[in-house]
């Protein structure tokens, strides 16, 4: 546990002094969040209706912009071959380096998106569901693009064939999330999506661990 407790803050490390993972992330999701209003005009009801929406695809598409960075560098400077050696199962190593990218991309975009939603006349009412969501959602999101970034590790330019191969997957998030984040919805609704997004977090928690550790060693052969 401390040695996967270490990979994880050696990743959190050199995510804040490279820099580019979340600046990037998070000036993307402003750039779409100020732009929609531009686009769709001044009618204030329509904006908040759509307001969940907009900021869960934001969060979508944001969080499949630094999807390849999760291995990238690793597998560039041959410390995933270390890593395969070490006493650390890789499996663990690559649920390790998920943790590491949801906290550092995919947990404060989550926790910003909701607080940023006021741009696109986001209810007050729909703030807490949505931010509880978009949090449970975020763990699912984080764990699923580390498949697409481990199957792509190998290849030039994988940043396309992550989002062609994610995008499919994000889908169920996408459709609970939402259905999570309505304050107005049916009695039970709510509860019942936001019980479905976190089976989707548990699920990706095994899978995601086992398909990325597969995927990363018929690279490192």
């Amino acid at each position: 546990m401390n040695l996967i407790l270490a990979l994880i803050r050696r990743d959190l490390t050199l995510t804040l002094r490279q820099g580019g993972g979340v600046g990037t992330a998070l000036g993307f999701f402003l750039c779409v969040v100020v732009l929609l209003p531009i686009g769709i005009g001044p009618d204030q009801a329509l904006l908040a209706r759509i307001a969940p929406g907009a900021l869960w695809i934001s969060l979508l598409l944001s969080v499949l912009l630094s999807a390849d960075r999760i291995y990238q560098q690793d597998y560039e400077d041959g410390s995933l071959d270390i890593m395969t050696m070490g006493p650390v199962p890789f499996e663990m190593v690559a649920l390790a380096k998920s943790v590491a990218h949801w906290l550092s991309t995919s947990l404060p975009l989550a926790i910003a998106a909701p607080i940023l939603g006021f741009l696109v006349n986001l209810e007050p009412e729909a703030i807490l569901p949505l931010a509880i969501a978009m949090v449970v959602g975020s763990i699912a999101l984080s764990l699923i693009a580390s498949i697409g970034a481990a199957v792509t590790v190998g290849l030039r330019r994988g940043g396309l064939l992550v989002s062609i191969l994610v995008l499919p997957l994000y889908v169920p998030v996408l459709i609970f999330g939402l259905s999570a984040s309505q304050p107005n919805a049916a009695p039970g609704l709510t509860a019942a999506s936001l019980l479905i997004l976190g089976a989707i977090a548990l699920v990706s928690l095994v899978v995601s661990p086992l398909a990325s550790a597969a995927a990363l060693r018929s690279y490192l052969k």
